[in-house]
């Protein structure tokens, strides 16, 4: 595994760390934190064409950690502050659901949005998403089904409350 290697993943760690952190400084701060674990580390991985998933997995790993350090020390970033950032990003027509969307996202717990972002933004196969996080397949599967099933209450309920507020 060369340098190289690691570079051609960038893309692909920032735009996961983007969605785990919520905005883009921490997601750098994020993806390099990872890039120095790994070549630290270079010498643990074992099979080079699993580099991209190795990589998650640390990132992932990296994220979690900061996720209970900051519980302990409390929240910097209001979730509307990001979800009014992503809005004003889309196409007009767009920004209500976009901010709908992110709000409800955000609702669920680490470990489903953690699948969806796995599965759905990166596009793993089950098996490479259960490899990142550590878990088994069947557990990837189940937290993807529950977390669908979060995800269209909580957007199917926010639809709800739009239409009594109209009427």
């Amino acid at each position: 595994m060369d340098e190289r290697a690691i570079a051609a993943q960038v893309p692909r760690l920032r735009r996961y760390a983007a969605a785990l952190a919520g905005n883009l400084p921490d997601a750098d701060d994020l993806v390099q934190d990872c890039i120095e674990k790994a070549l630290a580390n270079r010498h643990t991985l074992r099979d080079v064409t699993r580099l991209g998933g190795w990589l998650l997995s640390i990132l992932h790993n990296l994220h979690v950690s900061g996720l209970r350090w900051r519980r302990r020390r409390g929240p910097e970033v209001p979730v509307e502050d990001l979800a009014n950032d992503l809005a004003l990003s889309a196409a007009p027509a767009d920004r209500v659901e976009v901010r709908d969307f992110v709000r409800a996202f955000n609702q669920l717990s680490e470990e489903h949005r953690a699948v969806l972002l796995l599965t759905g933004l990166e596009g793993l196969s089950y098996r490479e998403a259960a490899e990142v996080l550590g878990v088994p397949v069947g557990t990837v599967m189940s937290r993807l089904a529950r977390a669908r099933e979060r995800l269209r209450v909580l957007l199917d309920g926010g639809m709800e409350q739009a239409v009594r507020r109209i009427k």
